[in-house]
């Protein structure tokens, strides 16, 4: 069964709660880190959460869903082996798995419907990445992770 964690910060807790039902509708099994209200709560704490679990293979995936998705695409994207991606509509929801491999999904709860959310995930969810040259670009993503985690940073192209 398909796992996937989520997690909101109190502007996204609406959303959140619109997928999760969902989710849980359709079959999937659901890690959910909260928020569990609309109090005021600091994002990272659950961005940090998500991807983690991911990270750890505890869920195959994680949503996440702040006032606009970008402070929790940024947080996740700290944790190595998650590519977190902000989506406002399906295209780029497409985009983000079929080209990137995106295992985290962030949305905005202040800027779109329950609607329009279902529907980006939905088309998140049954996107198969496409490999072939975005598996290459995927490898050459890794690598600079790879050697940020070692310490080892290279001169920027172009100096001497």
């Amino acid at each position: 069964m398909t796992v996937i964690a989520l997690g909101a910060d109190h502007a996204g807790w609406e959303l959140k709660e619109a997928l999760k039902a969902w989710l849980i509708e359709n079959g999937l099994q659901i890690l959910d880190f909260g928020t569990h209200s609309t109090n005021s709560v600091d994002y990272p704490d659950y961005a940090l959460q998500v991807a983690e679990s991911v990270a750890a293979g505890k869920a195959e995936r994680g949503v996440l869903v702040c006032g606009t998705g970008i402070g929790m695409a940024m947080t996740a994207n700290k944790v190595p082996g998650v590519r977190a991606a902000l989506c406002s509509d399906p295209f780029t929801a497409r985009m983000s798995r079929e080209h990137n491999d995106a295992n985290v999904l962030t949305l905005g709860g202040r800027l779109m419907d329950k609607e329009l959310g279902l529907e980006i995930l939905q088309m998140w969810l049954s996107t198969a990445f496409g490999g072939g040259r975005h598996a290459r670009r995927l490898g050459k993503v890794a690598q600079i992770e790879r050697r940020h985690l070692e310490g080892r940073e290279e001169e920027p192209h172009g100096t001497s």
